[in-house]
């Protein structure tokens, strides 16, 4: 499929007639302050709203106190379930990847920096809280990259 196929279908409205837009991904975590620190020392994201449990980074990226969101579903919290992850690109990713030793020495990987049969160089690994995290260099096909 076509990166302007693609564009043409992504830009009709809803049937309703709205056009919804994704604004937050939302993950759950049992230190909060812990959690932002490790954000911004890895990906350089920053606080823009604090919620007394509930913080707003750069990026759109929501971190959840685990107490507030178990007592909101009354059910349990999985961490490392493998469900989804969060992507990031870098062109440098060896730098990225000793940061990340040095910052975090006691990181759990799930793949160690590889790189994969199309070229690509990537690295996946566990938060703190056990929320799945891929850095990846930049895809060259511009089909990939979809903004």
């Amino acid at each position: 499929m076509s990166t302007n196929h693609f564009l043409k279908k992504r830009s009709r409205k809803l049937q309703w007639g709205i056009r919804m837009k994704l604004k937050n991904i939302l993950l759950v975590v049992k230190d909060i302050e812990k959690s932002k620190q490790f954000y911004h020392d890895l990906f350089g994201l920053d606080m823009i709203l604090d919620n007394d449990g509930n913080m707003i980074l750069t990026e759109g990226l929501v971190l959840q106190d685990e107490k507030i969101w178990t007592k909101f579903l009354g059910k349990e919290i999985l961490p490392k379930s493998n469900s989804c992850e969060l992507y990031f690109e870098e062109k440098n990713i060896e730098a990225f990847v000793k940061n990340l030793e040095k910052l975090y020495p006691s990181i759990q990987y799930v793949n160690r920096l590889t790189t994969h049969s199309w070229g690509q160089k990537a690295v996946r690994f566990y938060d703190l809280d056990g929320n799945l995290i891929e850095v990846g260099t930049p895809m060259k096909s511009e089909s990939a990259v979809i903004n």
